[in-house]
C-alpha cells in the first residue's frame, strides 16, 4: 500500500521492520540493513531507547494485587475490561492471607509512603528467598522499626502498595506492556544492579586510594574487604556492595571521606555503542556540580544540590554509587563537565556521555534525543525507601514519560521502566538459579556469604564467585507506540535483558568476559512491531489518566544547556586526548540556592545501599 507520492505507509513500514526485528531479536541473523554513514540503522522500528532506572522495589511491593485496588484512599484506579488475569501476583497466588512468612502482607496507604529502608545485601536476600520457599524475609531482610519520621512496623518487609498509590505504574501497565518475570541479574544492592544494567558483569573490581585523585586512581596495596569480594592474587574480585566510584569528584562526600573507592575493569554497553558510533548518554539528577572543578590537579567539583521529598526532608540530589559508568575509565566524566552544546549530547565531547538530567530535557525538546538514554532521577525521586518514596518516584516517572511522549521522537521510541534491586522487599516468585557461587566467608549477616541454594547452584561462570543469580523479582514495563497494549509478558528476563535488546537492535555484538547479556531473556514479548498502536497516553500528577489520543507531530524547538557553575577552560593534556572535541567550553555561573545545613537522608558511601 502506498500514499499519493508512492511512499509506503507507516503501518506497512512498521510491518516490514517488525518482520526483520523478529528475526534479528529472535537470534536468526537476516541480511543486514544498509547503514547511513555515521548512523547505524536499528534492526527494529525502535530508533530511541530510554531506560528510566529507579530504585529498590520488588514486583510484589508494587503489583501484589494488580489490577485490583482497594479504592479507599489515594487516587482511584479501575482496571479496563480485558486486563489479563494470568498475572503472578500475591493475590492470585493466595498468599495475602495464607503466607509461610512470620507476617502476612498488608496494604500500605499513600499516607505511609515514606518507609524504613529494608536490608538488601547480597547474602541476606539469598537467605530470605530460602531456595525458592520465599519464607524467611522477616528473619533476614526485615527492618520494621526506624527513626526520622519514617513509617515502620513489625512485618513491614512483607507489605505492598496498590494502584491507589502507584497509580501511574498501574496505568502504564494498562495502556502498554508489563513483564511479571523480570529479576535482578544477581542478588544484592544498588551498585551491582546498576553495573549489571550496563555491563552484565560485577566481577573485575579493585579498590583504590581516594587520595590518589579521580583521573589516575591508584590501587590499594591490599584489597579493601568492604569493596572487593573473593579477590585473586592481583586484588581483583567481585562487587557486591556500594562503594563509590573512583572516577567521580563527588564520591566520598565530595572527596572529604576516606573510604576506599572502586574501579571496574572490562567493557560496558557504552563501549559497544561508541565502537558503532551509536549516540548514547547517562543522565542523572544532580550531576551538574554546585561547585565546578577549577582545572587544577588535585581539585574536585562538588555536588551539593538538594531537593525535599514528600515528607519535607532535604535529600542530596546526586548519588555517585548510582552512576555505573563512573566505575569505568572509558565511560566516566570525573569532573562533571557539561556538554559544549545540545548538539554534542550523546556524542564524543568533554562530558564523555555523562550528563545532568536537564541535558536530557534539552536534547528531547531539540529533537536530538540520543539513540540510547539511561535516565536516573535525583535521589528524592528515585523510589529508594528511607529517603524517597513511591509518590515522589511517580512524579518523576510521569514528568519524564509525558515529556518523551510530547517530543518529536516519540513515534520511534521505547521507554523501559526498570529497577536496580528489590530493597529486600518480599516477593514470592523465585528464579531458578543460572549461576551459582560457593563463597563461604562470613557475610554481612555473619552467615556464609552464599546461601546453601547458591552453593548448590550451577557452576560460577568463569569461576567468578559472588555473582549468584538471578536474584529477586522486580517490575519491568515497556511504554512505546510499538509495545503491546494491556498485556503481561511472562518471558523470564533480567536487568541484562535491557542491554541485550540494545545490542541486538544496533547489532553491537556481546560484551564478552562472562557478561550475563549472553544468557538474558528477550524483551521482544513486550512488543508488537507489526501493529503499532500509535497512541499518546498522558497522565496527571497523581497518576490518573489525563488523555489518550493519537501521536501528534511535534516540531523541535531551540534548547540550550542549563548553566551550572563556571567551568574554566583549563583541561589537562590528558583530558584533551581523552575528549577529542577539544577543551571545555565555559558556561555561565548561576547562584547556588538553598545554602546552609540540610538533612542528607540519602546516605552516602558504604552505608547507602
Amino acid at each position: 500500500m502506498a500514499d499519493s507520492a508512492g511512499r509506503a505507509t507507516p503501518r506497512r513500514l512498521g510491518a516490514l521492520a517488525g518482520a526483520v526485528a523478529l528475526t534479528v531479536l529472535g537470534g536468526i541473523a537476516p541480511a543486514r540493513a544498509a547503514d547511513r554513514p555515521g548512523h547505524p540503522s536499528p534492526a527494529t522500528p525502535i530508533e530511541h531507547v530510554v531506560v528510566l532506572f529507579d530504585e529498590n522495589v520488588s514486583f510484589d511491593h508494587y503489583f501484589a494485587t494488580y489490577p485490583h485496588a482497594a479504592n479507599t484512599d489515594g487516587t482511584r484506579f479501575t482496571a479496563a475490561e480485558g486486563t489479563p488475569k494470568d498475572i503472578d501476583t500475591l493475590a492470585r497466588a493466595g498468599l495475602l492471607t495464607h503466607n509461610p512468612n512470620l507476617y502476612t502482607p498488608r496494604r500500605l496507604t499513600p499516607a505511609q509512603a515514606l518507609t524504613c529502608d529494608q536490608n538488601h545485601s547480597y547474602g541476606p536476600e539469598q537467605y530470605a528467598a530460602d531456595g525458592g520457599r520465599a519464607d524467611k524475609y522477616v528473619e533476614n531482610t526485615e527492618v520494621g522499626t526506624c527513626s526520622g519520621g519514617l513509617f515502620g512496623r513489625p512485618g513491614l518487609v512483607m507489605d505492598y502498595y496498590d494502584g491507589n498509590t502507584v497509580t501511574a505504574l498501574w496505568n502504564y501497565a494498562q495502556h502498554y506492556a508489563l513483564n511479571d518475570r523480570s529479576f535482578s541479574s544477581t542478588y544484592g544492592p544498588s551498585t551491582p544492579g546498576a553495573v549489571n544494567l550496563v555491563s552484565g558483569q560485577t566481577h573485575g573490581v579493585v579498590s583504590v586510594d581516594p587520595a590518589s585523585g579521580t583521573e589516575h586512581p591508584k590501587q590499594t596495596a591490599t584489597p579493601d574487604p568492604a569493596t572487593v569480594k573473593s579477590p585473586d592474587a592481583h586484588g581483583v574480585g567481585t562487587l557486591v556492595t556500594d562503594p563509590d566510584p573512583a572516577f567521580d569528584d563527588c564520591s566520598n562526600r565530595n572527596h572529604t571521606g576516606s573510604d576506599a573507592l572502586a574501579v571496574l575493569r572490562g567493557r560496558t554497553i557504552g563501549d559497544l555503542l561508541n565502537a558503532r558510533d551509536v549516540s548514547w548518554g547517562w543522565f542523572q539528577g544532580g550531576f551538574r556540580p554546585t561547585t565546578a572543578w577549577s582545572g587544577e590537579r588535585g581539585a574536585y567539583a562538588r555536588c551539593d544540590a538538594t531537593h525535599p521529598n514528600v515528607g519535607g526532608a532535604e535529600v542530596v540530589d546526586y548519588s555517585p554509587h548510582h552512576n555505573p559508568f563512573a566505575y569505568y575509565r572509558s565511560t566516566a566524566n570525573p569532573h562533571h563537565l557539561a556538554p559544549a552544546s545540545v548538539a554534542e549530547i550523546g556524542h564524543a565531547g568533554p562530558a564523555n556521555h555523562n550528563y545532568d538530567l536537564s541535558d536530557f530535557s534539552a536534547a528531547l525538546k531539540a529533537g536530538r534525543l540520543p539513540s540510547v538514554s539511561f535516565v536516573k532521577a535525583a535521589a528524592h525521586q528515585d523510589g529508594h525507601a528511607g529517603y524517597s518514596d513511591p509518590l515522589d518516584e511517580q512524579r518523576f516517572l510521569i514528568e519524564q514519560v509525558n515529556a518523551i511522549q510530547s517530543a518529536p521522537q516519540w513515534s520511534s521510541t521505547a521507554i523501559v521502566i526498570a529497577y536496580d534491586d528489590s530493597d529486600g522487599w518480599y516477593d514470592h516468585v523465585y528464579a531458578p538459579l543460572r549461576n551459582g557461587s560457593t563463597d563461604t566467608a562470613p557475610g554481612s549477616n555473619g552467615k556464609p556469604t552464599d546461601s546453601p541454594a547458591c552453593q548448590a547452584g550451577p557452576r560460577a561462570a568463569g569461576g567468578q564467585e559472588d555473582r549468584c543469580g538471578p536474584g529477586p523479582r522486580q517490575p519491568l514495563l515497556v511504554v512505546s507506540p510499538y509495545s503491546k497494549v494491556n498485556a503481561v509478558d511472562h518471558t523470564p528476563t533480567e536487568q541484562t535483558s535491557i542491554i541485550r535488546f540494545i545490542e541486538d537492535n544496533w547489532r553491537l555484538g556481546r560484551i564478552g568476559g562472562h557478561s550475563f547479556d549472553a544468557r538474558a531473556g528477550s524483551l521482544v514479548g513486550l512488543f508488537d512491531f507489526r501493529h503499532p498502536h500509535n497512541r499518546q497516553v498522558l497522565l496527571n500528577g497523581d497518576g490518573s489518566v489525563r488523555s489518550v489520543g493519537p501521536i501528534r507531530r511535534v516540531t523541535p524547538v531551540a534548547a540550550a544547556i542549563v548553566p551550572g557553575p563556571a567551568v574554566r577552560n583549563t583541561a589537562a593534556a590528558a583530558d584533551a586526548a581523552r575528549f577529542p572535541l577539544g577543551a571545555v567550553v565555559a558556561v555561565a555561573l548561576v547562584a547556588a540556592g538553598g545554602a546552609g545545613a540540610f538533612l542528607a537522608l540519602r546516605r552516602r558511601g558504604r552505608a547507602a545501599p
